[in-house]
Order: C-alpha cells, then sequence, then structure tokens
C-alpha cells in the first residue's frame, strides 16, 4: 500500500505558522483586555479564556491538512514523524473531556497548555527551512522589544501591559510586565532565551548573542524572578566554564577572544557596582527579603493533602472543599507546584496520565534539537516546578518548545537521526575524517604502480 505523497509547505501555512508565534510572544493578557478580550480572568465567554495564537494553530492545522490532499493521510503523516507529540495531543484531548463532565477548572488550561504545544510540533514535523529562518526573526525581534519594554517600565515606573486579573490591576505590584503579560512568565520565558542564546542560536554571531545575553540578563532584574535570575546565573556560569575548559584542552586559543573575556571580566564588577549604587538592584534584592509569602505557601501546600481521603486523592476532592481549605491556610495565590496542583483538583490518576504523556512529549522534542538543547531543558524543567505552570492556563510550554525547536535546529546532515553526545561537528569527528581521508590516501598512493 502506497502511502499519501509528501506535499511541500505553501506559503499561507508557513505565513500562518509565523503569525502564530508572533501572537505567542507579543500578546499578554493586559493587551487583550484592552482590545474587549478577557483571558485572565473568571468572567466573560469561555471562548475568551483560550489565546488567540492557539486559535490561530488550529487554523492552520487544519489548512495544512487540507492542503496535503487528504486529511486522514495528513494526520496519519505527522503522527507516523512524532508519535510521542499525537500521543500527548490524545492524551490532552480526552482529559480535557473528562474536565468538562466532570465540571473541574482548567478546560481552557487543557488546550493552551497541552493541545496548542502538541499542534506546533506537529506542523513543524515537515522540516521546512524557510519556516524555521522566519520563526528565529521573530523570537529574537520580539523578545528583544520584551527587554527594551522592561527596561523602560523599570526605570519609569509606568506599565504598558499591567497584568489584570478580571480588569483589576495589581498597584502594588510595579515589576515590568512588558509584552509576556505577568513578570514570572516574562522571567521564566527570558531566562529559558538567555541559556538558549549561550548554547543555540548558531545563526547568530558570537557578538550579537552575548550583547543580546546582556540586554536579557539586565530585563531579568526588571522582571524580580528570583528562581529565573539564580538559575540562569547557575546554570548559565556552568555552561560557559565547561565551554572554556573544553577550549583549553584543544590547545588553541583565540588571542583576541581572550582578551575580551579578561577585558570583560575587569569591568563586570564595576558595572555591577555602579548599578547597584544607583539602586538597580533594589527592587529584585527586595524579593529575595520579603516574597510575600511564597516560601510559606510551598510548604502549607503540602498539609492540604493531610485532609483529603485516598479516594479523594485518586479522583480529585470536591472542588468548593478544596477552595476552602487554600482560604484557611492562606493559598489564595496559588499552589506553586504543577504536580501538587493537578494532584490536588484533578486527582493522581489524572495527573499520572497527564505527565506520563509530557515526558514522552519532551524526550521527543529533545531528540529534534542538536545537543545543545540540554541547558534550556534543565533549565525549563526546573522553573516549571517553582509555580503552578503548566498545571494552570498557561502558553509557556508553547513558547518553550518553539524556542527549543528554531533555535536548535540541527545540522541537515544529522537531521532525524539520534545525535551523538557531543554534537555535531566536534574535534573528535573532525580528527576522525581527517584519519579516513589519510588511509584513503594511503590506499591510493599503494594501488599505484
Amino acid at each position: 500500500m502506497v502511502g499519501p505523497r509528501t506535499v511541500p509547505v505553501d506559503a499561507l501555512t508557513r505565513l500562518g505558522i509565523t503569525v502564530a508565534v508572533l501572537l505567542l510572544f507579543s500578546i499578554s493578557g493586559g493587551m487583550l483586555w484592552l482590545a474587549g478580550y478577557n483571558y485572565d480572568g473568571l468572567q466573560g465567554s469561555p471562548l475568551s479564556k483560550i489565546h488567540p495564537s492557539t486559535y490561530l494553530f488550529v487554523l492552520v492545522f487544519v489548512w495544512r491538512a487540507c492542503t496535503f490532499g487528504n486529511p486522514v493521510g495528513y494526520v496519519v503523516h505527522v503522527t507516523n514523524k512524532r508519535p510521542a507529540t499525537m500521543l500527548m495531543a490524545v492524551i490532552s484531548t480526552v482529559l480535557l473531556f473528562v474536565v468538562i463532565l466532570r465540571q473541574r477548572p482548567g478546560m481552557a488550561g487543557m488546550i493552551d497548555t497541552f493541545v496548542a504545544p502538541a499542534l506546533v510540533v506537529l506542523l513543524l514535523s515537515e522540516d521546512d527551512e524557510k519556516t524555521f529562518a522566519q520563526m528565529r526573526i521573530v523570537i529574537h525581534a520580539v523578545m528583544t522589544v520584551n527587554a527594551l519594554m522592561a527596561l523602560f517600565e523599570f526605570g519609569t515606573k509606568h506599565l504598558v501591559f499591567p497584568y489584570r486579573f478580571d480588569g483589576a490591576v495589581f498597584v502594588n505590584d510595579l515589576r515590568s510586565t512588558a509584552l509576556q503579560g505577568h513578570p514570572l512568565s516574562n522571567a521564566t520565558v527570558t531566562s529559558i532565551y538567555v541559556l538558549a542564546l549561550l548554547s543555540g542560536s548558531r545563526s547568530l554571531s558570537t557578538p550579537l548573542r552575548l550583547a543580546l545575553v546582556g540586554l536579557q540578563f539586565c530585563a531579568l532584574v526588571a522582571f524580580g524572578g528570583r528562581s529565573g535570575m539564580v538559575l540562569t546565573i547557575l546554570l548559565g556560569g556552568v555552561y560557559l566554564l565547561i565551554q572554556a575548559l573544553a577550549q583549553l584542552r584543544t590547545g588553541r586559543v583565540n588571542l583576541l577572544g581572550a582578551a575580551l573575556v579578561i577585558m570583560l571580566a575587569a569591568l563586570l564588577p564595576l558595572a555591577i557596582a555602579l548599578a547597584g549604587y544607583y539602586g538597580f538592584f533594589d527592587a529584585l534584592l527586595q524579593r529575595f527579603v520579603s516574597d510575600s509569602g511564597s516560601a510559606n505557601a510551598r510548604v502549607e501546600m503540602f498539609d492540604l493533602f493531610r485532609h483529603l481521603e485516598l479516594r479523594d486523592l485518586i479522583v480529585g476532592p470536591d472542588v468548593d472543599l478544596l477552595d476552602s481549605m487554600r482560604r484557611i491556610s492562606g493559598l489564595e495565590q496559588g499552589i506553586e507546584n504543577p504536580i501538587l496542583r493537578l494532584t490536588l483538583y484533578q486527582g493522581a490518576f489524572f495527573t499520572l496520565l497527564i505527565f506520563f504523556g509530557f515526558a514522552l512529549f519532551m524526550h521527543e522534542v529533545a531528540r529534534r534539537c542538536h545537543p545543545g538543547i540540554w541547558l534550556p531543558m534543565l533549565g525549563w524543567l526546573i522553573l516549571l516546578n517553582t509555580s503552578e505552570s503548566i498545571a494552570s492556563k498557561t502558553t509557556l510550554m508553547t513558547k518553550f518548545v518553539v524556542i527549543a525547536l528554531a533555535l536548535y535546529r540541527p545540522a541537515r546532515g544529522s537531521r532525524d537521526r539520534r545525535p551523538a553526545i557531543g554534537g555535531g561537528d566536534t574535534l573528535c569527528g573532525r580528527h576522525s575524517r581527517a584519519e579516513q581521508g589519510a588511509k584513503r590516501r594511503a590506499q591510493t598512493l599503494e594501488s599505484m604502480p
């Protein structure tokens, strides 16, 4: 039986994916509220609780299935290419109907959090180079504007698109919101982007990457995300140290680069001291001194399990009872761990199923990237456990998937193959090819009369 023929990606599909990525990274709930679209609140139409980029990804997927010539054949085609992704899409869709039938909270969360990233990976499974090139431009451009806007808001104390919940603005929180909406969402995306600039983004020159890293790091201070800041410093520092040691072992050091590193190392403490003197780090330091009960909430959330029976833990307790216990425990702001929150609201069976699909999905995404993906992947897995993250409605996983697939695009020769540890054109690989070439030349000489 002959499978469906592969149809090249058309211009409209490519444009639709690019525009959807642009909406994903640049349209926040605060911006949507000004347009009469209550995305972050509880009031209003249920249709407004889904991000516009998700709607566009769905439309592009349907359009692509139709232009493929055989919609069913297209679904089979992308399933064969990304089976774990399709599995997560099916699991999240089934659980979506379970949430609706049980009248539990989180319907829009299942769509934006799990269905949308699965659609993105399926759409990008056709490896269209022009699409990835356009996505990289959008990511770098929007993240640069996002950082500049964050610094503008930090300096002026005026939030352009403040985070709103049913229209209400948190007047006491002056952390920058920029284009991503919530300060912690900004910190998470920016942290992942910085790590991706360090170990990925091979299409950019090294000076440009370093300039972007400096800009984004300044924006991290404006967002006030403690976890994102600490993790970026630790993981980024460890990665740079590993790279420096690997370069020294080769015995080849670029003198101009070494001089630049020494100069930056000498000037960096002075720049940090001046920034601290003029109060640049005051807001961030205040977050470490007073966390508004965040650390206490991480302790109190474990006490909720003591009041639940085994059946409630398996299938989920009564929502009204759980909300009442949260208010008594002072956890109105949230349960700052995705696994615990999903277990409390949906039950252990539901949680185990969704995280099984999530683990396979993350593994499949990592296999489609070059080996440097371990750095932002590790950062992502750590940061998502510092808040409700994927246990509630969020576009963070879709953003991470887009950054990973676009900025860690493997070389043409290694695509769709399991990459070797250490990457494609490594020093060992070059030596191996040189040795093979020498052997071939020797054999040629021996065969000559």
